[in-house]
């Protein structure tokens, strides 16, 4: 892996990182919603991200360019974007006018603390790896500072 391979990776890990927090900040913003094109209630998201590239010996021994094998790719991906399967919350309102003949409403299934505790998740890493871009350009510079 070169250096430019690198920020690469880090690359890779910033845009998951952030797709991870639209998706926790679009499960926020409807939590409340009763009603969804479909007709039903808002379903919670949640992000699959997965590994690109080897993660083995073999993998790190191209790294260092002791194979004939291309240098493996690094860094992680957006796998999918999952739909919760639980079942809505049900809250009497029968003032709402999406309450059944029970006068029953049906909310997603979105817990604020959860959320909150996944968007800090999403919110340190994508810093840590903005620190890692940091320090990444930091050794290119004086890589070039030392080619002077």
């Amino acid at each position: 892996m070169n250096l430019f391979g690198m920020m690469q990776v880090t690359g890779s890990a910033l845009t998951a990182q952030r797709v991870r927090a639209d998706v926790v900040a679009a499960n926020m913003a409807n939590a409340e919603t009763t009603r969804t094109e479909d007709g039903v209630p808002y379903q919670r998201q949640s992000v699959v991200l997965q590994s690109v590239g080897e993660n083995t010996f073999a993998g790190a021994m191209k790294s260092f360019g002791l194979s004939n094998a291309s240098a493996p790719e690094g860094g992680v991906k957006v796998a999918e974007i999952l739909k919760s399967e639980a079942p809505p919350l049900r809250r009497y309102d029968p003032s709402h006018p999406d309450a059944d003949g029970d006068g029953y409403v049906s909310f997603p299934d979105i817990n604020p603390v959860t959320e909150m505790v996944d968007l800090m998740g999403a919110s340190r890493s994508y810093g840590l790896n903005a620190s890692a871009l940091q320090a990444e350009k930091g050794m290119l510079s004086a890589s070039i500072d030392l080619l002077k």
